[in-house]
């Protein structure tokens, strides 16, 4: 039997619609809130504010990083939990570690975005970017290695493949995800081009790479992880989520005070 990929796509979607609204909701949407601000436009690719503080644009990846956190020690009973949340909650931990650590180096080499924002007026700014770019690889790269670990017992010698699909099916969603409802937003086409799809697709390029860095990885002793059948509560729960969060997140929600 084979991973369902209905299912595995629907899952992919919910993990991905997390990390965003954590990201733009609870991370610099909170964030403004509470430092003041009197209106708020919260849309998939960007959270607009009538002010603006480093903490604001800061705690959009800090929020990530600390549900990453969460999400490990959630993980560190994996056998508790039947096969599609457990793909679920890795997910979750991979987009939140990816995006949190990616941003980092994102914003260190093209000085643009949450981080640039961070050490904008910083002296010497050469040396921050490099800063953000040396944490940001480092920290990159132990993330892997922490989504690896989890990703790992679904592999099995009947189904050499598997992990393919697993990691790569998510890539593609989330890309197409941030794509569609990206082109909705108020804020413009540019932040699709320079926001959207760079965030999507480039801090989540380590999916593409981890079947082979797992690959090289001796077995382990534990089982592997029976395949995802097909989930009717799984796909209609990412159908809803992905239709709310392309036409009523996408197109942006407004709050004033």
């Amino acid at each position: 039997m084979t991973d369902d990929r209905p299912t595995v796509i629907s899952i992919s979607a919910l993990a991905c619609i997390l990390q965003d609204i954590l990201h733009e909701g609870l991370g610099h949407g909170l964030t403004a809130w509470l430092s003041g601000a009197h209106r708020l436009t919260m849309s998939t690719v960007a959270l607009e504010s009538d002010i603006d503080t480093r903490w604001i644009s800061a705690n959009g990846t800090l929020v990530n990083l600390l549900f990453a956190a969460i999400l490990w020690l959630l993980l560190r009973r994996p056998r508790r939990y039947p096969p599609a949340v457990r793909y679920f909650l890795i997910l979750a931990l991979a987009g939140n570690l990816f995006t949190g650590t990616g941003y980092f180096l994102f914003s260190g080499f093209f000085d643009f975005g949450d981080w640039a924002a961070v050490i904008r007026g910083l002296q010497p700014h050469w040396l921050w970017r490099l800063g953000l770019i040396v944490v940001g690889a480092a920290s990159y790269y132990a993330a892997m290695l922490v989504v690896g670990a989890q990703l790992a017992p679904f592999r099995g010698p009947e189904t050499p493949g598997r992990l393919r699909g697993l990691c790569w099916t998510p890539y593609f969603t989330d890309g197409i995800l941030a794509g569609l409802a990206g082109l909705l937003n108020p804020a413009g086409l540019f932040y699709v081009l320079a926001s959207a799809l760079p965030s999507t697709l480039g801090a989540n390029a380590g999916l593409l790479s981890l079947p082979g860095l797992i690959h090289g990885w001796k077995q382990g002793e534990e089982a592997g992880v029976a395949t995802l059948p097909r989930s009717r509560a799984w796909i209609a729960a990412g159908a809803v989520a992905t239709l709310l969060f392309i036409f009523v997140l996408g197109r942006g929600i407004t709050w004033s005070r």
